[in-house]
């Protein structure tokens, strides 16, 4: 029989290994993609437009598309995350079944595979709505996408929130409503901010739904014109755009650019540095709201 502290020295060797093992996959993985793709970064590839039967082509207009519909997404998502987060957590009765409805559907719509959304998408924008091809269609079949994540987001951030601090707010005489507002939505700002920047590099990876709605076309832009109602002006709504990740899945699949290779590995890392930013950025704005939030160094 073995004793309990070899028991525990050899579990935690072995969850050890494991951990190393995934961390040693990652890091090659990573490593790969990186030592293919940044040899072949350079100003004009970040900025030039794609060309389909030449080489020296770039990824200008994918890289604003992915920007632009990550920014249209999180406009369209987050607000009725927040809602959704907090009506859960501080409004909805816990033995509701109306509610325990609600988080099953939250649960399923977020194990959903992404090919599903955007068929779902394409049916339903794309052709029934008339939206087309476009950033519009494309931007809201992400938010059905990113919305189940998001709102378990905020309402874990929230829960995470001790009850003494509500409690503290009745005690003074505030409403819920500006207790949530004032109390608890202030100390859970820094776990929201991080699920926010997660769920947007989730969103600006994303391929097998923008496929069917957002479209596999990126048409010239004008960056001189700001009109939206105009064709040509990169803030159209209504036009296709291709984005970083369905280009790089095109151009693969496709096989008729000169030097598909060296594109699809520059822009690959284009995309996984781009991911790795924001995973950057949301511990260190977590970071830093925490600081400032609690005074703390």
């Amino acid at each position: 029989m073995l004793n309990a502290k070899r028991v525990d020295k050899i579990a935690s060797t072995v969850l050890y290994g494991i951990a190393g093992f995934v961390v040693i996959v990652l890091a090659a993985l990573l490593g790969f993609i990186l030592y293919r793709g940044i040899p072949h970064l350079s100003w004009h590839f970040l900025t030039s437009p794609a060309k389909a039967f030449e080489a020296g082509g770039g990824i200008g207009i994918q890289l604003f598309n992915s920007f632009y519909l990550l920014l249209i997404t999180m406009i369209i998502s987050f607000p009725i995350a927040l809602g959704s987060g907090i009506y859960l957590n501080e409004y909805a009765s816990k033995k509701s079944r109306v509610i325990g409805f609600v988080r099953t559907a939250i649960e399923i719509l977020s194990s959903l595979p992404s090919v599903v959304v955007g068929l779902f998408g394409f049916l339903l924008f794309v052709v029934q709505f008339n939206f087309g091809f476009s950033l519009l269609s494309g931007a809201v079949a992400l938010t059905f996408f990113n919305l189940p994540l998001l709102t378990r987001s905020v309402e874990e951030s929230l829960r995470q929130i001790p009850n003494l601090q509500r409690e503290a707010g009745s005690a003074l005489g505030l409403s819920r409503w500006e207790t949530v507002g004032h109390v608890i939505l202030p100390a859970a700002l820094p776990s929201i901010v991080t699920g926010v920047v997660l769920s947007a590099g989730r969103v600006f990876g994303e391929a097998a739904a923008l496929i069917y709605t957002a479209g596999q076309s990126a048409p010239a832009l004008d960056f001189t014109d700001w009109n939206p109602f105009n064709v040509s002006s990169p803030l159209n709504l209504m036009r296709p755009a291709e984005t970083l990740a369905v280009h790089i899945w095109k151009i693969n699949s496709e096989g008729i650019m000169p030097d598909a290779a060296a594109v699809s590995a520059g822009a690959s890392a284009v995309l996984i540095l781009a991911v790795l930013l924001f995973n950057v950025l949301a511990r260190y704005l977590s970071k830093v709201l925490y600081q400032r939030l609690t005074s703390s160094k």
